[in-house]
């Protein structure tokens, strides 16, 4: 548990783990850097109850200090929190039954809870709606281009996987997501529990709001290195459907990939028969041009998705082979 200034949350947090069923753990418990009370918050903590270990840290960010504090675990099973979330008390119990029971799995996530309701945005409502849904390995696996199919600190995670692929990765991007990506084209599954065991805390100051890592452009660029290296290796040409601005934006961070768009599929009348990014706009109804060309689905509309997927299921195309969802 990674904290920084968070001496107003640090304590229910901590106590939400410290109660869990699964009484057999240790609370690392990183203070990165901080400058109000959340050290000596930590360190009463320990005092109190020996399974607490308290790392100090120089402010260095949030992936060297999961680092950081991984050095300090000695578990072959190493569960994510955060400093201001609040862990359901069977949430441990639930994921280490679920990582034993199924060895291909690197990591298990859970469905969340966003608390305080009045806080919570519509955007960051259709995420957890969408990730809450994600609860095998097969429809992680779908969707792992759409966005983070994991919430971070709802996640346990497999040790020697985590090293193996070399821990959390310090950069210009979403440290979370790039782990999922990483993780998944290592070939380890991913999954979450189908129960909410995280309550997620959503307040304007979150580091996704505020941190450019956590930008869309970071996001679509960590995409755009993953797609080319999996789903689209080797292929210097492909179709979009969607030729929106959710479309454009995806198409340009290809590029620095190697990747072009040669057709864009739209069901808007005015955009059809236009030519974007070099390229021609036919109408859905055109399907068979795309044929024998990767199919990349970028449309940000809320609700498009699943309309594409059944048109495009409809007329033969196997996700994960034929086409895969970006947005």
């Amino acid at each position: 548990m990674p904290a920084r200034d968070a001496a107003r949350t640090v304590r229910a947090a901590a106590a939400s783990i410290l109660r869990q069923t699964e009484r057999d753990l240790a609370l690392v418990c990183v203070d990165d850097g901080s400058r109000d009370g959340t050290l000596a918050a930590l360190e009463s903590l320990a005092a109190r109850d020996r399974r607490v270990v308290v790392v100090r840290g120089p402010g260095e960010g949030i992936a060297r200090a999961l680092n950081r504090g991984l050095a300090r675990c000695d578990a072959q099973l190493v569960a994510r929190m955060d400093a201001d979330d609040v862990a359901h008390p069977e949430r441990l119990a639930l994921q280490r039954a679920l990582l034993e029971a199924d060895p291909t799995l690197a990591a298990a996530g859970s469905r969340v809870r966003l608390f305080p309701r009045a806080a919570v945005r519509s955007g960051m409502a259709r995420y957890a709606a969408w990730l809450n849904g994600l609860v095998t390995p097969a429809l992680v696996r779908r969707d792992l281009f759409v966005e983070a199919p994991l919430v971070h600190p709802a996640s346990m995670i497999r040790r020697a996987p985590l090293e193996r692929e070399g821990g959390w990765r310090d950069g210009d991007f979403p440290e979370d997501y790039e782990l999922w990506l990483r993780l998944s084209a290592a070939g380890h599954a991913l999954t979450n529990v189908p129960r909410a065991l995280l309550a997620w805390r959503e307040s304007p100051g979150r580091a996704t709001r505020q941190d450019p890592r956590y930008a869309l452009a970071r996001h679509l660029a960590l995409k755009a290195h993953f797609l080319a290296r999996g789903p689209l290796a080797g292929r210097r040409e492909i179709a979009v459907w969607g030729a929106g601005d959710t479309g454009k934006a995806l198409c340009d961070a290809l590029a620095p990939e190697g990747i072009r768009p040669v057709l864009f599929v739209e069901v808007d009348p005015k955009k059809i028969g236009r030519t974007i990014r070099g390229a021609p706009v036919v109408g859905y109804r055109d399907l068979a041009q795309a044929r024998g060309l990767p199919l990349v689905v970028a449309v940000g509309a809320p609700g498009a998705r699943d309309l594409i997927r059944a048109e495009l299921v409809s007329a033969g195309f196997l996700e994960t082979r034929d086409f895969w969802c970006a947005s």
